[in-house]
């Protein structure tokens, strides 16, 4: 045979393919979580490409090891890329608004109230706006926030009921109040 498709066959996808289609439909979500993690959209982009290089390299182990979704797979990728940024990096002071500014369009909150939302989200401790994060922005449940950050799932629940908390009081204490 010459390469062509027997009828009825089904055509495995290349690791080439694969990264390709993970990069379209998952590099806005590992984008927009590892900006959430590291508040810097420049960092956040070498990060995203680090996690792509990272989960190429670890392909094989997805189907053998772990029992989640590719997403789930490539944010725990992503988020521990971004911790190790962190240790690794000096932390410097970069101003929010302006940050926000140079995310891509498909990433930036397009109303005031949830511009500011996201604001306060990226004010709260890397643990915090982690679970805000993979909840609310990527839809993620307990179960799979649980594989990503390695936590059971009752910490899990813990720390997004805190994380809900704290994110509450700090939008009710600053300027921003919803309205009814």
């Amino acid at each position: 045979m010459d390469g062509a498709l027997v009828p009825g066959a089904v055509r495995t996808e290349t690791p080439e393919e694969r990264l390709e289609r993970w990069m379209n439909v998952y590099g806005d979500a590992v984008l927009h979580t590892c900006f959430v993690c590291l508040s810097d959209v420049h960092l956040a982009e070498d990060a995203m490409q680090d996690t792509f290089v990272k989960a190429w390299k670890a392909m094989g182990r997805l189907e053998n090891k772990y029992d989640y979704s590719e997403k789930a797979w490539l944010l725990r990728i992503a988020i521990n890329t971004c911790n190790d940024y962190r240790r690794g990096m000096w932390f410097r002071r970069i101003t929010l608004p302006g940050a926000l500014d140079n995310l891509p369009p498909a990433l930036i909150a397009v109303s005031p109230k949830e511009r500011e939302t996201f604001l306060v989200v990226l004010s709260l401790s890397p643990k915090y706006r982690q679970v805000i994060q993979l909840h609310y922005y990527e839809n993620m449940n307990l179960r799979e926030m649980s594989a990503i950050l390695g936590l059971s799932v009752s910490s899990v629940h813990h720390r997004l009921k805190k994380a809900e908390e704290t994110l509450r009081r700090e939008l009710e204490g600053g300027n921003f109040h919803e309205t009814k």
